[in-house]
């Protein structure tokens, strides 16, 4: 039988166990997927705490996670566009994706370019439809500055590199263990810290824009900076974008197979490149939230089931 990653009630990394299931069977417009990689987001371990349960309450026993790339194994009735056989890549939102196979509505897939690699591809999704909306919210320009923290992480990472596309001077604020990477994407690297105002003034005359994937008063730094409101996109910190009247803008703004079939294109194309901090065999899903959870990971962990 096929395994699949359970969790019974909220709680640490240890409630997370890999068990045999079903073979899943697609109904009419899905499609069953032998999953070769998917992606881990820091979301699911908040979901699997409880802390989302307001938010995204869990059904249990809960599966877990959305980004994903494979082979299509079975066609639902209706389905037309695939054929057994086919290299695809996209998403559920069923909370299912970490299992070796998940059935999938035909319209959240799309065909996985070729030389797209199977981590990046089952990787795509949360983070890349968060970084292009994030950089969508804020209105780059060319001429513009934006400042961007968390910008090493699976999707500051992303974000940097989109907001250069958009013409942008972009300010990466990451541990200097990142600051090389960042600057071989044309990123002027800040590392962030005390004094971590005075800093981004001496790297940029001013500060256009600001996109925070970290949280934990960045939003208010934005503000001090001197950043308009309507030029401040955080796509964690949900009470600050409350009480200021910032934008918080991203996963569920663009979260569309055009979107991330798009991205893929990108990266086909050698055009965007995703970091991919680790991968992991289903076996070892708790080993790899474990690196996602300490936060410091650059780019995607990802499963490879």
């Amino acid at each position: 039988m096929p395994k699949a990653v359970r969790f019974e009630r909220y709680g640490d990394i240890d409630v997370l166990n890999v068990v045999e299931v079903p073979l899943p069977e697609p109904g009419v417009g899905e499609v069953l997927v032998a999953v070769k990689a998917a992606g881990i987001n820091p979301g699911e371990a908040k979901i699997r705490t409880g802390v989302m349960h307001d938010r995204w309450p869990a059904d249990f026993p809960s599966g877990q996670g959305s980004d994903l790339a494979g082979v299509v194994a079975k066609l639902g009735p209706g389905v037309t566009g695939f054929a057994v056989g086919d290299e695809v890549l996209g998403f559920t939102n069923r909370r299912a994706s970490h299992a070796q196979f998940v059935v999938v509505r035909a319209d959240e897939l799309a065909p996985k370019p070729r030389n797209v690699p199977w981590e990046v591809a089952g990787s795509l999704f949360v983070a890349g439809t968060t970084a292009f909306a994030a950089v969508r919210a804020v209105e780059l320009k060319p001429g513009d500055t934006v400042a961007v923290s968390g910008a090493a992480g699976g999707v500051g990472s992303l974000v940097v590199q989109l907001a250069r596309r958009a013409g942008a001077e972009v300010i990466g604020i990451a541990s200097r263990a990142n600051h090389a990477w960042l600057a071989g994407h044309g990123v002027k690297a800040v590392e962030y810290g005390d004094a971590l105002a005075e800093r981004l003034r001496e790297t940029a005359r001013r500060v256009d824009a600001f996109i925070d994937t970290h949280g934990d008063g960045y939003v208010k730094l934005a503000l001090d900076l001197g950043v308009d409101a309507e030029r401040i996109d955080t796509i964690i910190d949900f009470a600050a974008a409350a009480e200021y009247g910032v934008k918080a803008e991203g996963n569920g703004a663009a979260a569309t197979i055009e979107v991330v079939s798009e991205l893929a294109d990108l990266v086909a194309r050698g055009e965007l490149e995703m970091p991919i901090a680790a991968t992991f065999p289903l076996d070892g899903v708790r080993a790899a939230f474990e690196l996602v959870e300490q936060g410091h990971a650059h780019g995607k962990v990802v499963l490879l089931p």
